[in-house]
């Protein structure tokens, strides 16, 4: 999408420092917005804003060191947010943690909490403080980035992407609760090509692109404006709603071969 869409509105965008949440963070400033990344490391925050200011745009970009599962660092957030710039129109819930690979069965509570506790009960978290700071009054957006993962089955995955599952039914949950004044959607990314991934997509992608019916790997700019879309008001009378963006992945036949 182009033009200044989200003209003078105000996002917080969580894991903004990098990969997708940069991205998004970059395509709203495009777009008009002011933009507040938050991440836990200052340093990373610190060079992500030099990078954002480099993008061409009038809005403001401010940082906030925040950890999303912290419930009281999503209200400090949010606090600072209203106090610096005056509003909250829209909530990316983009911070993600995955620090368990392997079989359910072998699953350890303090990880599995920490998925939880990030991945899932984090996005209650924010969207609460945003809705409470703002949106409950003014209306506005939230856009949750979860994964094509919370609608497969993965042999590696599984407790993550059982946390991506649970934030699509959220997302149609808080649709419910929150509509008339606020709208709430999600992404379902598939593979994309962030430094992050390197080391999943680079050895494998000519495997790995073969089948895809688009024959290409995502890119955080295709993530990026469907974010600007779920934001701004062409998506107007959309809500409860998941874009899958995953080069077809999930239209494939069982058992047929490219």
């Amino acid at each position: 999408m182009s033009g200044h869409v989200l003209n003078g509105r105000v996002a917080v965008i969580t894991g903004g420092s990098r990969g997708i949440g940069l991205g998004i963070a970059k395509a709203y400033r495009e777009a008009g917005a002011h933009v507040v990344i938050a991440a836990r490391k200052p340093d990373g925050l610190a060079v992500a804003r030099e990078e954002l200011l480099r993008v061409k745009g009038d809005g403001e970009v401010h940082e906030v060191v925040a950890n999303a599962g912290e419930p009281d660092d999503a209200e400090r957030c949010a606090e600072e947010t209203m106090a610096r710039l005056g509003r909250l129109d829209i909530l990316v819930n983009n911070a993600a943690t995955n620090p368990y690979m392997g079989d359910l069965l072998d699953l350890d509570l303090p990880r599995a909490e920490k998925t939880v506790r990030v991945n899932q009960y984090g996005m209650i978290a924010w969207t609460r403080c945003a809705w409470r700071a703002w949106m409950a009054e003014h209306g506005g957006a939230v856009v949750n980035i979860a994964s094509v993962g919370g609608l497969i089955v993965d042999p590696h995955i599984g407790w993550y992407n059982a946390t991506k599952a649970a934030m699509l039914h959220m997302t149609r949950q808080l649709a419910y609760e929150l509509g008339p004044r606020a709208r709430v959607n999600a992404i379902a990314p598939g593979l994309i090509k962030t430094e992050l991934a390197r080391a999943v997509w680079e050895p494998r992608e000519p495997i790995l692109t073969a089948k895809l019916p688009l024959r290409r790997l995502g890119t955080v700019d295709d993530v990026a404006n469907a974010a600007v879309f779920l934001a701004s008001d062409a998506s107007a009378w959309m809500t409860g709603q998941t874009l899958v963006l995953d080069g077809g992945a999930t239209v494939l036949p069982i058992g047929v071969d490219a």
